[in-house]
């Protein structure tokens, strides 16, 4: 997760948080002013008071929030790059990626919010609750005088309030080093995962480029299919931004017994074409060549913030520079999720978060902010997991959870079988982070807890703990 000092960024002043007026937007005057002017019109969305655009994570929770309020029929607009209504992106490096036998995900299961037991949020849903969505028609243009929007087909449309909630690219690889051959896949929706499973049928020899967790998790799919995996990253062991080297190496062995090969510490020259014109080798730096038929790329990714520029970009972290309440410094703009640059206030920084977690809670506040007279600052506590391993046959399942700042010492407790700990301690023994794999319910929900109040705990005690459980009930009762 980036992020820098909160010094580095000064919100402008305003006179308001409500455009286009000052009262909030559910009093009755200012609904009217809309309605009318809706009427009137020749924009092409008929529901203008609030637009969204994006159709990710975060904006099927910000719709579900404006239902909640009341809100949402006739009022709400989303505008979206993507064919089908918003969905849990996780599941694209998860489920979806399970082979054909083994119960893999489909839409429309996974559509927002069944990750937090909420409904299954189809493109009947919107259309119930009054909700118009623009598909596969991404904006292109922004007249903040105007409080216009133009998509890339020429639709010109209004809004009063604008929520931004376009969320992050993934990065590729240069056309010019075989970044865009047939055979080689990003992920980012439900199109290139359908890409990726229709190589993975007849894949012989797999790719991975990257260690982070599009990769990791990639891999693990990879396994389910029996296939001859390679992992490549240059850094020195998987994960390296939250894995202490001797987690990763746990969890890399676990790998390499499900077939995995790794090659760490180098990076990728180019990739080149068989006679098919489809990738057929990855060459690394080091003069080594690897075959593949089918390469997957997950080096990271970058916010959209295009054509968003003007209203205002943290350069320090990237993406759209907010407040605690998500407001821009354009009064009546708001951003979101994964693009939105916020200030973390638990540790007093900003910060930028490309997670589900952050997506979900962020457009809840953000509208709840709009909606009501709400005034308190987003407080939020990151939180980082991973499933893997998870489809029928497989010999061992992995749940990881991370909640906090992985700053300062780790001490690590448990043998992985199944269980692993680790708590990160400042130089005043405060807990700053804690990581958990395969905790019990209970166990799992007592992290946030510990990572929010950053006891203070006994360093020997907790080093000398036998056991995950110990260790646990060491750092509970420092609460």
């Amino acid at each position: 997760m980036a992020c820098c000092s909160s010094s580095s960024w000064v919100l402008k002043p305003r006179t308001s948080a409500w455009s286009p007026c000052r009262r909030p937007p559910s009093a009755a005057g200012c609904r009217r002013s809309l309605i009318v002017a809706a009427s009137t019109s020749k924009f092409a969305n008929e529901n203008r008071e609030y637009v969204i655009v994006g159709g990710g994570n975060a904006a099927g929770y910000a719709a579900r929030t404006f239902v909640e309020h009341g809100m949402a029929d006739g009022r709400l607009c989303i505008v979206s790059k993507e064919a089908v209504a918003p969905y849990e992106r996780p599941a694209l490096t998860k489920g979806y990626l399970f082979p054909l036998d083994k119960k893999p995900a489909r839409l429309p299961g996974f559509h927002t919010c069944v990750g937090s037991g909420g409904d299954k949020q189809n493109s009947e849903w919107y259309t119930e609750h009054g909700i118009e969505v623009l598909y596969e028609d991404p904006v292109v243009a922004l007249d903040i005088e105007n409080q216009t929007l133009t998509t890339l087909t020429g639709k010109i449309l209004k809004y009063g309030s604008l929520i931004i909630s376009t969320g992050c690219t993934t990065i590729r690889l240069p056309e010019n080093i075989g970044g865009f051959l047939p055979g080689v896949h990003y992920i980012r929706d439900v199109a290139d995962a359908d890409s990726l499973v229709s190589s993975l049928v007849k894949a012989k020899k797999v790719v991975v480029i990257g260690g982070g967790y599009i990769g990791m998790e990639v891999a693990a799919a990879a396994a389910g299919w029996n296939l001859d995996t390679t992992v490549i990253f240059p850094e020195e062991h998987i994960m390296p931004r939250l894995f202490t080297p001797s987690i990763a190496q746990r969890y890399e062995k676990l790998y390499q017994e499900n077939g995995m090969k790794f090659i760490k510490g180098v990076l990728v020259d180019k990739l080149a074409a068989g006679p098919d014109g489809r990738v057929a080798s990855v060459s690394l730096r080091d003069g080594s060549i690897i075959e593949a038929d089918t390469v997957i790329v997950g080096i990271g990714a970058k916010p959209v913030v295009s054509p968003f520029e003007d209203i205002g970009l943290n350069k320090n972290v990237g993406g759209i520079q907010v407040d605690s309440l998500f407001r821009t410094t354009v009064p009546g703009i708001f951003a979101i999720g994964d693009v939105a640059a916020f200030p973390l206030k638990i540790y007093n920084r900003m910060a930028r978060v490309e997670h589900v977690d952050h997506a979900r809670k962020s457009a809840q506040h953000c509208v709840k902010t709009l909606l009501t007279a709400n005034t308190q600052p987003y407080d939020y506590l990151p939180f980082f997991y991973s499933r893997v391993f998870e489809y029928e046959g497989s010999s061992r399942k992995v749940w990881w959870q991370f909640y906090g700042d992985n700053v300062g010492d780790a001490i690590e407790i448990g043998n992985f079988d199944p269980k692993v700990a680790a708590f990160w301690l400042n130089s005043d023994d405060r807990v700053k982070g804690v990581f958990l794999e395969s905790g019990s319910p209970e166990e799992f929900a007592i992290l946030p807890t510990l990572a929010k109040s950053q006891p203070v705990v006994d360093r020997a005690k907790l080093q000398s703990a036998s056991s995950v459980e110990e260790a646990l009930e060491i750092v509970k009762s420092s609460l």
